[in-house]
């Protein structure tokens, strides 16, 4: 039963990531977002699904939840990296601004 409410947390994490990735997408600026809060989140990720792997019992329907986070976040991370070169860009250019 403890993994039915692990996935039931992981995945009402998960529901904000793809709808987070669009913003970012779609907001071409990394203002309102948080370098260090991605990493983290990664970071903690990364200690989930190692916890996972070194448990006893390995359940691969929780692991794929938690990779599935891993990727949605490293996503909006990776879109993080576009918006500050396009942050840089407009303040090296301001008439290519948004």
């Amino acid at each position: 039963m403890s993994e039915v409410f692990e996935i039931m947390m992981i995945v009402s994490f998960g529901i904000s990531w793809p709808m987070n990735v669009m913003k970012s997408y779609k907001a071409r600026t990394t203002r309102g977002k948080s370098l260090s809060f991605l990493i983290f989140i990664l970071v903690g990720y990364v200690c989930g699904i190692t916890s996972k792997l070194l448990a006893d019992t390995f359940k691969w329907y929780v692991m794929f939840f938690y990779v599935l986070n891993f990727v949605m976040v490293f996503a909006d991370l990776l879109l993080y990296i576009r918006n500050y070169r396009l942050d840089k860009a407009v303040q090296a250019s301001p008439q290519l601004g948004v």
